[in-house]
């Protein structure tokens, strides 16, 4: 009977003891799993609530100029746009339905796929051609609903409405000129690594 018991005993304890190692093991996985969804939600968070370096937000000096973009030969017809590069810059080169030429930023707002893949309205505007949104030619804000289309309607809700650059443009002799600050890129690679320094204690040296 002493030995019915204690194996009895033996057994129930065992059971519970796996038991309670597997729902440690579900609770384990359901923290996994809202970490990752946490992650997840952190990398759609809107740039306005990412707080960056003090080194990284420095501005050089500016620099405008008119720069070659593309060949007036490299021109869309009218309702369409191409892509070129001014001063280290993308640059979408958009033609209004009426001939008219403008420049704008070639990253559309959330997540930077070419503005210049996207159609040429009738209404002054430019649409995204993955979530919908339409940016003004003349001024880049944004115009109507921000990114009512495809999966638009399930992330535009995590960004606040932005949108995109808008430069000067004219033609000289048979090149497209756009007025950058061509400064820009090297300004911005000089914060890069003195941030990236900063972080690492060798932008001074105190560290050493």
């Amino acid at each position: 009977k002493i030995d019915d018991f204690l194996f009895n005993f033996l057994i129930s304890h065992c059971i519970k003891s796996t038991i309670s190692e597997v729902f440690l093991s579900i609770d384990k996985m359901k923290l996994a799993v809202f970490a990752t969804l946490v992650a997840g939600t952190a990398a759609f968070a809107p740039a306005s609530q990412i707080k960056r370096s003090t080194a990284l937000n420095a501005v050089g000096k500016q620099k405008l100029q008119y720069v070659p973009c593309i060949s007036t030969d490299d021109l869309p017809a009218p309702g369409s746009a191409t892509s070129g590069v001014a001063g280290g810059l993308a640059i979408c080169i958009a033609v209004d339905p009426a001939g008219k030429v403008y420049a704008l930023g070639d990253k559309c707002p959330p997540v930077n796929q070419p503005l210049s893949f996207g159609n040429v309205n009738d209404d002054g505007t430019i649409q995204d051609p993955v979530l919908g949104t339409k940016f003004s030619l003349k001024t880049g804000e944004v115009v109507g609903n921000w990114c009512p289309a495809g999966i638009g309607k399930l992330i535009g809700g995590l960004f606040d409405p932005v949108g995109v650059p808008v430069y000067p443009v004219k033609a000289k002799g048979k090149t497209v000129e756009v007025q950058v600050d061509v400064n820009y890129k090297a300004n911005f690679e000089a914060n890069y690594w003195s941030g990236l320094l900063d972080a690492q204690g060798k932008a001074n040296g105190k560290y050493y």
